[in-house]
């Protein structure tokens, strides 16, 4: 989608018979791609928009965060055990 003073480029590049494509060198600067990088494919709303693929730990970064005090070592077991317990009675009534 365009934003409002947004200049739109267009690059093209050619697919191989392996399904393989050479990303054109400005989008790999504009996306701070280096060799061995990984991208997304992003599919939403009819069209497709690559990413550099983010990490595991920068796609869940604050996602546990809580306003509470952090849960000691035996806290998160009984919490966790509690999930496996909860899992489990819900698999058995599937």
């Amino acid at each position: 989608m365009k934003r409002e003073g947004e200049t739109v480029r267009e690059y093209q590049t050619a697919v191989t018979s392996k399904g393989q494509a050479t990303v054109p060198s400005e989008v790999r600067r504009l996306l701070g791609l280096k060799p061995h990088d990984k991208l997304a494919f992003i599919v939403e709303d009819g069209g497709v928009r690559i990413e550099r693929a983010r990490s595991v730990v920068e796609r869940t970064a604050g996602l546990l965060r809580s306003d509470g005090p952090p849960l000691s070592a035996e806290g998160l077991r009984d919490l966790a055990e509690r999930a496996i317990a909860d899992d489990v009675r819900d698999r058995t009534r599937e």
